[in-house]
């Protein structure tokens, strides 16, 4: 999950820039300005500058949040198991071809037998004219927080399909990572054909990804190529990728379907504390910052809610629905991209206008904003406080999907105490 501890200057200067304009247009300004209202100029602003300032936006590949499978861990094999196995740029190779139970109808099956299995400089080459990069969160269903967030590059993975020459009978795709040649520690899972063929309506495609942040995949991140599915929690984004099954199968076969998850559900919407106080003094401003899943449903807008310890809530209400909400400050995307090479974006970035580098909407769908929020004048006292989002469609968190075996997304509380001294 994101470590606070660990992030450091990337969304420095967008923040930096923000408050500075806030001060600039002084008290009146501030109190324009949603969940700032009671903000005082000068100190109460550098205060939660401050807070802000340790944020960034792509997360380095070496701090990411990891869900690892596998004993040994793949990528921690000897270099010459790794040339063995397909684990590196030289020797990885991708079968894609019909299942053996349910089969496909496929003229050109790509594999190792036939020796026409698809490798890295095949995969380069169409890359060439072919590759895409686009912005996305990493998130496990199962945790509390996003792993991480970065700019991935691929091949569309249907340009792949259709190098098979399928016909009919294909309703959906298992694919397959390595992971010791063993069955029982074999990590899969599967998307319906629909999907990788046609992109819903601002969607990214499903891409064999090889780049994270402008650098080549490490083994540890899933190299040399990996499944990256733009809309999906981590374990779609299958690692160590090598082998493609075309199927009429009508079924999922993903592993994360044992443990009881939800295996075709979209990421959700949420908010999470990043930097907040546990105890402040009676006069102290109390700086806070967190950031935002942005979901299959966008984001309109994070809300906070302090409220004393040991307020009842009717049972009826489990979501506080009916709680007095404030909005917080969505912060605006970074203008420069401290954790890319040069400190820029590559283009083009799907998403992005090609002649400003600047994205089109913000916040922009399967990625992370930033929030921000000055608390004043809180009496003495213990306290809970909470964030929430209110999607695009005006609903709040967890609605509308509030089953975790979908992707967690609870409402977080944490504690505040304000003292005398």
């Amino acid at each position: 999950m994101l470590d606070p501890d660990n992030l450091v200057t990337e969304h420095f200067e967008v923040t930096r820039r923000h408050f500075l304009r806030l001060s600039a247009v002084g008290a009146a300004g501030l109190s324009l300005v949603p969940g700032l209202a009671h903000a005082d100029e000068g100190a109460s602003t550098d205060a939660l500058a401050r807070a802000v300032e340790a944020l960034e936006y792509f997360t380095p590949p070496d701090k990411f949040g990891t869900v690892e499978r596998g004993t040994p861990l793949p990528y921690t094999h000897p270099v010459e198991k790794l040339r063995e196995v397909g684990m590196t740029r030289a020797t990885w190779k991708l079968e894609v071809v019909a299942d053996p139970d349910k089969p496909a109808t496929l003229e050109n099956p790509l594999s190792k037998e036939a020796g026409n299995a698809l490798d890295w400089d095949r995969l380069m080459k169409l890359a060439e004219t072919k590759a895409v990069r686009f912005l996305k969160i990493m998130t496990c269903n199962n945790g509390g927080s996003p792993l991480g967030m970065g700019l991935w590059e691929g091949v569309p993975l249907r340009e792949i399909v259709w190098l098979t020459k399928p016909k009919e009978n294909l309703r959906r795709l298992f694919y397959f990572g390595y992971h010791n040649d063993d069955h029982k520690q074999i990590f899969r899972s599967s998307l319906p054909i629909g999907r990788v063929l046609e992109d819903p309506p601002g969607e990214h495609p499903v891409i064999l990804c090889y780049k994270l942040n402008g650098e080549f995949l490490s083994g540890k991140r899933g190299g040399p190529v990996r499944m990256l599915v733009p809309d999906a929690y981590g374990f779609k984004s299958v690692k160590w990728l090598q082998k493609v099954v075309l199927t009429n199968a009508p079924f999922a076969n993903d592993t994360y379907a044992d443990g009881n998850n939800d295996v075709d559900s979209a990421m959700k919407t949420f908010a999470r504390f990043m930097s907040h106080p546990t105890k402040a003094k009676v006069s102290e401003p109390l700086p806070i910052s967190g950031l935002a899943q942005v979901g299959m449903s966008g984001l309109s807008k994070v809300q906070y809610w302090l409220s004393p310890k040991g307020t009842d809530w009717p049972k009826d209400d489990p979501h506080f629905t009916t709680a007095p909400w404030r909005d917080a400050d969505l912060l605006p995307a970074p203008t420069v991209w401290k954790t890319l090479p040069d400190g820029k974006l590559p283009s083009p970035v799907l998403g992005f206008d090609p002649n400003t580098n600047r994205p089109t909407s913000w916040p922009m769908r399967n990625t992370l904003a930033h929030w921000a929020v000055l608390l004043t004048d809180v009496a003495v006292g213990d306290y809970d406080l909470r964030c929430r989002t209110i999607d695009a469609n005006g609903i709040a968190q967890p609605l509308p999907r509030p089953f975790q075996k979908s992707g967690q997304n609870k409402i977080q509380n944490v504690s505040l105490s304000v003292l005398l001294s």
